[in-house]
């Protein structure tokens, strides 16, 4: 049998198509496959292993109990466990908070006009993404999170500024923040 180009593509060229649904299969399978191994692969040597992954509570994303998942997330001396964020709460989102909103409004202005070339401006945007962003994301997820405390749990708070910019320019960004002793103890009470 000849193999035989056509007007889209060379003979022989892989074609890629968008997964046109999402189940919890699929999610199981790229967590196992993909996501635990990269992880595995990139952590440091003396690293603490306890890591948390987490997900919003999307209907096709796999139960935090899941059997298979929580066996390969063990493997290795590791302790990857699922968390969801609460709900209705995009500020619970590190992801929303940096990552997703960085890659899209950059890949929003390049306008890929089929799948490979929406796949191209992602990798792209991921390549030139400062990973210091992600610092200052995981500080304003902390400041969100003690927000959430002060209030009980509710989202009636104002988005908390400290110039981590400032900070970091001056070398005094902390890479994380410490909850305050009455914030633990009157959160207990509560």
């Amino acid at each position: 049998m000849e193999i035989k180009s056509s007007s889209n593509r060379a003979a022989r060229t892989p074609e890629l198509k968008a997964i046109t649904r999402v189940t919890r299969d699929v999610i199981r399978e790229k967590l196992i496959v993909e996501v635990l191994p990269a992880i595995r692969s990139k952590w440091p040597a003396n690293g603490i292993r306890d890591i948390w992954i987490q997900q919003d509570n999307a209907g096709p994303h796999i139960l935090t109990t899941d059997h298979a998942f929580n066996e390969a997330a063990t493997q290795d001396g590791f302790n990857i466990r699922l968390v969801c964020q609460p709900a209705s709460s995009p500020d619970m989102n590190i992801l929303d908070l940096s990552l997703f909103n960085a890659l899209q409004s950059i890949q929003f202005r390049e306008f890929p006009r089929d799948f490979p070339a929406l796949i191209k401006a992602v990798t792209d945007v991921y390549d030139t993404f400062n990973p210091k962003l992600l610092n200052y994301s995981c500080i304003q997820y902390q400041l969100c999170m003690l927000q959430v405390l002060k209030v009980r749990g509710g989202n009636n708070y104002k988005l908390p500024h400290m110039g981590k910019k400032r900070l970091d320019r001056l070398g005094e960004l902390p890479s994380q923040l410490e909850v305050p002793t009455e914030l633990i103890d009157s959160t207990h009470q509560y």
